[in-house]
């Protein structure tokens, strides 16, 4: 259970009574002032807290009655054995940072994005807000993560019948504990928060639940916000750094973009927005696409694809496991041999080795096996025949488990990011203007990028890179380009 402060402890802004202003209806009233309670508790649940936790990035993180007892459930606890950054704390042995510290932070950060706005009144704030839609967001970013699977993303590359994390979170949010806890405690309905976190595509969210989801899931989220310096930090590397207060701090609700209202940021959080789309791409140059995580991630695939294609694993228990738990699973003999010799290799850190790299440059080939991302199966076949081609010409033994494509996920990089200037904005600019016209950078700056860094590799245990590698010319890359045209 997380430590529990003293009154002494708490925030200063957490020990300021404010005065009820008779709300009578499940709207924010103009003003910077707001109610004392709603269904007895405070509208923001830094205003009354119950304890903190000790935080490494904001020191401490206070909580109300109704938080504790969400942390205080199974399936959120369970995420303190699942590891922010997979398999990265085999390169940096201080990531071990977990689900359950991420969501925290989450939580803390959308409670200060919405007092921030709240303190605004009407004058770009939360005035004429829903209520329940206010506490919705701030629910939601605390069960963000509350589905994922061990070892970060690792599982869902595989694509289907992995059912992906955010529907995982719906099926626990709407049932067992977490949704008593919801519907009495908050008198929140259970698949609204969970449409917070997986919208749902056949209908629309409220309209207050679609402005603040942008919170949650957009160009500025709390999510990245969160993670990006978290991770930096227990990796001890200089990347990742942002101006969270700043960009905080320039959050305004603009009544009309486009027809629409929409968060928007001042021009103040030009620069701290901009930081933070640089330190994303840093964190996967260096951190999230390091050659030997990815290895030990793409083993951990096929090993589950294994277990899965034989009958031994199915799909449904993946749901509700940690990272230790999982391997347990996978090493039992009921596994196929393939899973059981790979799940060693992760235990006893073997990874596998790069024998190739692939870049964008390549053109078709690099295209060829780009697309394999998408088709687990299809990627598995082109291993094993790969494997086997390179095992006959060899002479040697070698595995059909045991020549891997890494192909990391293409990233998004989507700017959809409104500037306001205000009243007086710069001589040839509007008070409000797009990301491009405010920054000069175009949508696909970042985009193009990650594509020249982004690149595909072939992994081989540690006994088989010598001698592949001295073939690549001859050998592999023309063997790997004729079986990737036959597929």
């Amino acid at each position: 259970m997380p430590h529990m402060s003293t009154q002494a402890e708490r925030p200063k802004s957490a020990r300021t009574r404010r005065q009820p202003l008779g709300f009578t209806n499940d709207i924010v009233r103009p003003g910077k002032l707001w109610p004392v309670s709603v269904h007895g508790f405070p509208l923001l649940p830094d205003e009354q807290p119950v304890g903190t936790v000790r935080d490494s990035l904001y020191d401490l993180i206070p909580f109300g009655p109704r938080e504790e007892k969400l942390i205080g459930t199974s399936p959120f606890l369970r995420l303190q054995k699942v590891k922010q950054l997979g398999f990265v704390f085999r390169v940096w042995p201080g990531a071990t940072n977990t689900r359950y510290e991420h969501s925290l932070g989450c939580y803390h950060l959308a409670v200060k994005a919405l007092r921030a706005l709240l303190q605004r009144g009407e004058d770009g704030g939360l005035a004429g807000i829903s209520i329940s839609s206010v506490q919705t967001l701030v629910v939601a970013a605390l069960l963000h993560d509350i589905g994922h699977y061990p070892f970060s993303h690792t599982i869902e590359e595989l694509g289907y019948p992995i059912v992906h994390h955010e529907k995982v979170g719906r099926s626990i949010i709407e049932n067992g504990e977490i949704a008593t806890i919801l519907e009495q405690d908050y008198h929140l309905s259970p698949g609204r928060v969970a449409d917070f976190i997986d919208p749902p595509k056949t209908k629309a969210l409220p309209p207050d639940d679609e402005l603040l989801s942008y919170l949650l899931s957009g160009a500025l989220d709390v999510d990245k916000l969160d993670y990006l310096p978290r991770d930096a930090r227990a990796c001890n590397v200089p990347y990742g750094g942002v101006d969270v207060e700043r960009l905080l701090g320039s959050l305004r609700i603009h009544p009309n973009v486009n027809g629409l209202r929409r968060i928007v940021v001042t021009h103040k959080g030009i620069s701290p927005l901009h930081s933070l789309l640089h330190a994303r791409q840093e964190m996967f140059d260096n951190i999230y696409w390091h050659h030997t995580s990815r290895a030990f991630q793409v083993m951990l695939m096929r090993a589950v694809h294994e277990a899965l294609l034989s009958g031994a694993l199915q799909t449904s228990q993946l749901v509700g496991l940690d990272d230790a738990s999982l391997l347990l699973l996978l090493a039992e003999e009921r596994m196929p041999a393939s899973s059981r010799v790979l799940v060693a290799d992760l235990e006893m850190r073997r990874p596998y080795k790069g024998v190739v790299e692939i870049s964008r440059m390549a053109g078709r080939l690099f295209s060829r096996l780009d697309a394999l991302f998408w088709n687990a199966n299809r990627r598995r076949h082109v291993e094993q025949l790969l494997a086997a081609e390179l095992a006959r010409v060899l002479e040697m033994e070698i595995a059909d488990h045991e020549v891997l494509f890494d192909i990391p996920r293409p990233e998004k990089w989507e700017m959809d990011v409104w500037v306001t200037f205000g009243a007086h904005p710069p001589v040839g600019m509007a008070e409000l203007v797009t990301w491009v016209q405010a920054t000069g950078l175009q949508p696909d700056d970042l985009a193009r990028y990650e594509q020249h860094q982004r690149r595909i590799r072939v992994v081989v245990p540690e006994r088989l890179r010598a001698p592949l590698q001295a073939r690549v010319d001859d050998l592999l890359l023309p063997m790997l380009e004729t079986l990737v045209e036959m597929e």
